[in-house]
């Protein structure tokens, strides 16, 4: 007689695991809620869904990162909701916003903005895995990052909001600014990236001051310092080229020479 078959156990994985994944799960819930807000003419928590969009984003790397659990489905689905929470919600945002007074015009340029988003994750995708399978370091980004096009297309709404003034929201000049946008991401100018900078042990109290100094303006002065981080951001794009530029002349070390 044989015996019975075991059942086969279903393969466990820790819950930690699952954490990136949540992460950009939240993410794109928030970036597709940020559309819904927009309907509902709720711009104000339309934005602040876009910018949780992009807390979850940043932190679903690191924390795949940290606990080394990187995985290609959650890479897929990552970019997967960048695409949406970053290309398509500000592009909607903005077009029910202002950019419907210019008709056809303000929408061609809603549907540049999302394709340009999806053309920048795409090339960002083959050129992280060439780096990871060549051993190199990506001390920029090529072209502006995703959520930090969004931060920015979403700009002339908080300047709106703080300002209580309809200049912002003007069709022509906010169309113009989105195609703008859109080029600097499939561009190849670098831009500001964080992931291989490095912080001296000195250093570490000043920054956690500047920290709470930061949550202190955020909870008292939102939507200025929103605009001030965001104009930080973009005087930051000049100096990352000039920077850029002279590491590129310098000279590469010379081999050492056969014994």
């Amino acid at each position: 007689m044989k015996a019975p078959l075991q059942r086969r156990m279903p393969p466990l994985i820790p819950v930690r695991a699952l954490a990136p994944t949540l992460l950009t799960v939240l993410a794109l819930c928030s970036g597709v809620t940020s559309m819904r807000y927009a309907f509902q003419e709720r711009w104000e928590a339309a934005v602040i869904a876009i910018l949780l969009a992009s807390l979850f984003d940043m932190l679903d790397g690191r924390v795949a990162r940290m606990i080394k659990g990187t995985t290609k489905f959650g890479a897929e689905l990552d970019s997967l909701s960048d695409v949406i929470c970053f290309g398509v919600a500000p592009g909607v945002i903005l077009w029910l916003w202002a950019l419907h007074d210019v008709r056809g015009f303000g929408w061609a340029v809603v549907l540049l903005y999302a394709v340009c988003c999806a053309l920048r994750l795409a090339r960002f995708n083959i050129m992280d895995q060439n780096a990871a399978e060549d051993g190199t370091v990506q001390r920029h980004f090529m072209g502006m990052p995703a959520p930090a096009a969004a931060g920015l297309a979403l700009v002339p709404l908080a300047l709106t909001f703080h300002t209580e003034s309809d200049f912002f929201r003007e069709p022509v000049v906010c169309t113009i600014y989105l195609a703008l946008l859109a080029l600097m991401m499939i561009s190849r100018v670098p831009t500001f990236s964080a992931k291989h900078i490095k912080v001296n042990r000195h250093a570490v109290m000043p920054i956690l001051l500047a920290a709470a100094a930061l949550a202190a303006l955020l909870t008292s002065f939102f939507w200025a310092t929103y605009v001030i981080l965001a104009l930080i951001y973009a005087l930051s794009l000049p100096v990352v080229v000039l920077q850029s530029r002279r590491e590129q002349r310098q000279p590469l070390a010379a081999p050492p020479a056969d014994e």
